[in-house]
């Protein structure tokens, strides 16, 4: 097990890396667990006209609301009739089936490659239309994005909350034994699906951390020898160094959330202490100054702290200080070591990895009065903790045997989604922002 994200690689010697836009190996995806108190939700086929379609866009309506935990949708072989819009819709036959909600729609041929899917949202209990949408036409192959934009709106019309399924998530692959290994930064769906390879690289790359408005990554890569900081921009390829101190340590980058700075750890002055990186003028701000490791620095949604792992203190432990500098102020009291925060969108809740004997678990505590810590996983190594940007699911790393997967795990821990590769492993994951329509 790791106790820091990237101290681990130190040893790594000199390899190549490639950056392109290409597919990478899908990931296998399962899904299991679930909550009898979900919402119940039918989402009938959408009815369509012309050839056959390569995505089903009510299957992955029903997988994204099944993975979320909040919903329950009715497998395909119990919906015993097919609407395709409201009016058709026999509202006895699903209160007979005990369904609170039902989506209906339909796709239609656009033209020149182009189809156009409209939908409707109806509360069955009181026979009342909540949504209906015509999307705007797309190409045929960019039907699952269209499914997962709708899945969004269903969740946001009846919890109120934006949903996420439409987001993306970015990952390190690592395929091979030893100095054969091939390392691989890939761009994914949230739930997976078109996975494309950002970086190739011989050597490790680490650390994964999405911009704000989502165009870029940060990362480590041992391309050179040591560990160097890049920003790499997800579309075309292009990539700035901007931590590349020839002694010691550039890593753990984290973006301030307006996106102009980035928190980092930098070992160069003697032990990981955590800096303040200006990406306009690269100016350098150092915020600690303590003989520990400090490391693993998470902005605050407000950008007016700044999370970070310590062990000061003996062991691992969470701190909070000003993003500006200051005194810090420790956060975990609970279990032997915690590390490797993350912070929900509205500052409420800290994910972590918690660690008690050899037990590893992802556990998040409520940053209000009571600090409540309740476990999402059951170990014994797990690590890495992401929250989606609405915090209803977490995404972590797990090693299961000699392997490592992913699992994106719903916030009341009900419902997880196993994400692995065929061959090799899977880790380092992060959850990136709300997409642009």
């Amino acid at each position: 097990m790791r106790r820091f994200g990237f101290l681990s690689a130190l040893l790594l010697l000199y390899g190549l890396l490639s950056f392109e836009r290409a597919p990478a190996q899908a990931l296998n995806v399962e899904i299991t667990g679930g909550l009898k108190t979900a919402t119940p939700i039918v989402v009938v086929p959408f009815a369509q006209s012309g050839a056959p379609l390569p995505t089903d866009v009510a299957d992955v309506m029903r997988n994204d609301f099944n993975r979320c935990g909040k919903f329950r949708a009715l497998a395909r072989s119990e919906i015993v009739e097919t609407p395709s819009r409201g009016a058709d819709i026999k509202f006895p036959t699903w209160r007979l089936l005990k369904q609170d909600y039902i989506v209906v729609g339909h796709i239609d041929d656009a033209g020149s490659g182009m189809v156009q899917v409209e939908y409707e949202l109806w509360d069955v209990n009181r026979q009342q239309s909540l949504l209906h949408q015509a999307m705007p036409p797309v190409p045929v192959g960019d039907l699952r994005g269209v499914a997962h934009q709708i899945a969004d709106a269903v969740y946001q019309k009846i919890t109120g909350v934006r949903g996420a399924f439409w987001t993306r998530i970015a990952y390190i692959t690592a395929v091979g034994l030893g100095n054969r290994a091939t390392y691989s930064l890939i761009v994914a769906d949230s739930d997976g699906y078109n996975p494309q390879v950002v970086a190739r690289s011989r050597e490790s790359l680490l650390t994964p951390r999405w911009s704000p408005d989502g165009s870029k990554i940060a990362y480590v890569s041992f391309e050179s020898g040591n560990s160097q900081i890049y920003i790499q921009d997800i579309t075309t390829g292009a990539r700035q160094l901007v931590a590349s101190h020839p002694r010691g340590i550039n890593g753990a980058p984290a973006w301030s959330p307006d996106g102009s700075k980035l928190a980092i750890a930098l070992s160069y002055v003697g032990n990981p202490e955590i800096f303040v990186l200006d990406l306009a003028s690269r100016r350098e701000t150092r915020l600690t100054n303590n003989l520990a490791i400090d490391t693993e620095p998470v902005w605050a949604p407000d950008g007016q702290s700044i999370y970070f792992t310590s062990d000061r203190s003996g062991r691992p432990q969470i701190y909070q200080m000003p993003a500006t500098g200051g005194t810090p102020t420790r956060i975990t009291f609970q279990g032997q070591s915690n590390y490797d925060a993350d912070v929900s969108f509205d500052g409420k809740q800290l994910a972590m990895v918690q660690g008690n004997g050899n037990v590893y678990r992802i556990a998040v505590m409520d940053l209000g009065l009571d600090g409540q810590v309740r476990f999402l996983s059951p170990g014994p190594i797990d690590e890495s903790p992401k929250f989606a940007p609405n915090a209803s699911m977490l995404l972590y790393a797990a090693t299961e045997g000699p392997r490592g997967v992913l699992y994106a795990v719903s916030a009341d821990g009900m419902v997880r989604q196993r994400l692995m590769l065929a061959d090799g492993d899977v880790r380092e994951p992060a959850w990136g922002p709300y997409r642009q329509r």
